[in-house]
């Protein structure tokens, strides 16, 4: 099985078996791909459950967890908006909190194993909402230097499930493949990404502004651009990751940790689309 971008997906249930497939629909082309890269496409094995566990993951499984998951991400997020537009004192409070122990829980599930539980998913979708919604908050009030209000953020969440509903139309239409080498390609842009985010931050300590890739200017633009490229194409590679589990048959509970997995990557680019909007707000 193919890497994934999103570290959550890696430790899901893994199976044998390469190609390219519709997500949640077969094994269309995947043949082909076997044979360019010069090995004959093996069906994928499925998951060996043991007798009288749960069924196996389904798409409708999937879309399921995943609207759950956000769903509550998206009550959290309310309610830390709410307090914070009454409060901003509290604001940068629910940013550190939320965006700190989200970020615990997420490592927590990958490094431990747990991406399958209900109880630590949802509760990052607790403490990431009120990451989203305090963050929000801060980028459109003009306390804090933001502008731009409600509606930008009504713009942020339209453009971050427009790309991710266009990004699901690629990938079950084969317009992009998920080979090995898109794979590489991705991920190497992420650690590409991360490092010049770590040297601004960096350089910030010395130079106002630091490297000028977070300051609003034509450099920022161009970065959060980059950034938003990135974030969208990894959805591809989480897609082919849940596929592959669902025609594996992994466990029920598998889904949870796809619904993780995806929550991540929307929250990675609302963030950044919302970013990018308070920049041409500032002008």
């Amino acid at each position: 099985m193919r890497s994934t971008s999103n570290p959550v997906f890696r430790n899901l249930p893994k199976q044998e078996g390469n190609g390219y497939a519709n997500f949640g629909s077969g094994v269309a082309g995947a043949g082909q791909l076997g044979q360019q890269y010069g090995q004959p496409y093996q069906q994928p094995q499925p998951y060996q459950q043991a007798p009288g566990t749960t069924r196996a993951m389904t798409i409708d499984d999937v879309v399921t967890k995943t609207a759950i998951t956000l769903g509550v991400l998206a009550l959290s997020a309310i309610v830390s908006y709410g307090f914070s537009n009454a409060d901003p004192s509290l604001a940068k409070w629910f940013v550190i909190g939320g965006g700190l122990i989200g970020l615990v829980l997420v490592l927590v599930a990958t490094f431990a194993n747990k991406m399958d539980n209900p109880a630590l998913v949802l509760s990052y979708a607790v403490f990431e909402g009120l990451f989203v919604g305090a963050l929000s908050f801060m980028f459109t009030d003009i306390s804090f230097g933001g502008a731009g209000g409600s509606g930008m953020i009504a713009q942020a969440v339209l453009g971050t499930f427009g790309v991710f509903a266009g990004m699901l139309v690629v990938y079950k239409t084969g317009a992009i493949r998920v080979t090995p080498r898109f794979t590489r390609m991705i991920v190497g842009a992420m650690i590409g990404v991360l490092v010049l985010v770590i040297g601004n931050l960096v350089a910030g300590f010395f130079i106002s502004g630091g490297l000028g890739l977070r300051d609003g200017g034509p450099i920022a633009i161009i970065f959060s651009l980059v950034v938003i490229a990135i974030a969208a194409f990894s959805f591809l590679l989480d897609f082919d990751a849940a596929d592959q589990l669902i025609r594996a048959q992994a466990p029920e509970k598998a889904a949870w940790g796809v619904a993780l997995g995806l929550t991540v990557t929307l929250v990675w680019l609302y963030v950044e689309i919302l970013r990018l909007l308070s920049y041409f707000n500032n002008d």
